[in-house]
């Protein structure tokens, strides 16, 4: 597949989730990444449980180059800013004021680069009353009222993944990729700022028009009653997920699939509202039917009648469905040093070729030498 993102170069001195997600959509598309790391430790994601190649470091690192910079040391903080002139993003997500500190403020790296993409991550945002706090992803989700509509509404606790900084990295790559088309045409370099406080409001949208439209409140259970949306688990203890939606077809299906009729003439589900408002006895009734079969019997019945559904996998299961299989979404890699990584293939579909050539998540200065080697044949005085 072509590289869309080919030309660019994004220098990356980002940890944990946001900042690494964001370069990692972008190398993705084929721009070069160069991740700046600490020395010795590197992204502290590296270390989350032991050795320096964590799953957590894994996951938001393919396609990327690293070198180990201190920029505290002068020889160091050369190299950093030879990179910078190199390049045509920069992106960090400390907490405000950090980045000046250690030489990579704006206006440090705009009087090398004047038309970068300069990227800053935070989390409450640069400026307002909580502008310092430290804030991870559950405080995020937290703060945009989304956690609510995640959390079991009588136990209290946090469930899911990480779902605030893989969207605040999302939003920054696309804003990003808006900046290189603008700059593109005008020659104008950019700031992005974009805390993971807007990034999660905008994302939790459907909540806020609803109570801004209309008054509701919605919780865990707003969206799956009014879209009949249900999981059960089969007789082999194996799950289900179907979506019936609003069209009356999608009902009439199920009840033919159930073989349960008594189900399709209960006065308290005949009609979609009564469904609605009787969630929780439409879920009491259907519990034990879908005990009676195994979970591929039940995905074979509600295919023949054409009900939206899937099997509800774990991660060992999804990507050898047929469908996962037939896309190619699974993809691997070997690694001399860390054996095979296997991953998920970028989701673009670009003239109908998928992208399945993937980069390892680099160890940790593994490019170091290649990318000083690269900056002396620009003219650059490395050491």
């Amino acid at each position: 597949m072509v590289k869309m993102l080919r030309s660019f170069r994004v220098v990356e001195m980002g940890t944990y989730i946001t900042g690494p997600a964001a370069a990692m959509h972008l190398a993705d598309l084929g721009a070069d990444v160069i991740k700046v790391e600490r020395p010795g430790t590197g992204d502290p994601f590296r270390a989350f449980k032991g050795g320096l190649y964590s799953p957590h470091y894994q996951t938001y690192n393919r396609n990327k180059r690293s070198i180990a910079l201190d920029t505290r040391d002068p020889a160091d903080l050369a190299v950093f800013h030879a990179l910078v002139a190199t390049a045509d993003v920069f992106i960090q997500n400390f907490r405000p004021g950090f980045a000046e500190k250690i030489g990579a403020g704006e206006a440090t790296l705009r009087a090398l680069k004047p038309d970068l993409i300069y990227c800053a991550i935070t989390g409450f945002g640069t400026s307002g009353p909580y502008r310092d706090r430290p804030v991870f992803d559950t405080v995020a989700q937290a703060a945009s009222g989304y956690l609510r509509l995640l959390t079991p509404p009588d136990r209290p606790r946090v469930i899911g993944p990480a779902i605030a900084d893989a969207v605040t990295g999302q939003y920054a790559a696309t804003g990003i990729c808006a900046a290189l088309l603008e700059r593109s045409k005008t020659g104008t370099g950019r700031r992005l700022d974009i805390s993971m406080l807007e990034a999660m409001s905008h994302f939790n949208l459907d909540s806020f028009t609803h109570y801004y439209s209309v008054g509701q409140v919605m919780g865990p259970l707003s969206r799956p009653e009014v879209s009949q949306s249900y999981t059960f688990a089969c007789s082999d203890d194996r799950w289900i997920a179907f979506h019936l939606s609003s069209p009356t077809k999608f009902w009439d299906a199920l009840v033919i699939a159930l073989d349960h009729p008594e189900i399709g003439s209960d006065p308290r589900f005949v009609e979609r509202t009564g469904r609605i408002a009787h969630h929780d006895d439409l879920i009491e009734a259907l519990t034990p039917i879908f005990r009676e079969r195994s979970r591929d019997e039940w995905c074979e019945r509600l295919a023949a009648n054409g009900v939206p559904h899937s099997a509800a996998y774990d991660a060992d299961e999804a990507l050898d469905d047929p469908q996962a299989r037939h896309l190619g979404i699974k993809v691997s890699v070997d690694r001399p040093e860390n054996g095979v990584f296997t991953t998920v293939r970028p989701p673009y579909n670009f003239d109908g070729e998928i992208d399945a050539d993937i980069l390892p998540p680099p160890l940790l200065d593994e490019h170091g030498a290649a990318i000083r080697k690269e900056l002396q044949e620009r003219g650059a005085s490395v050491a």
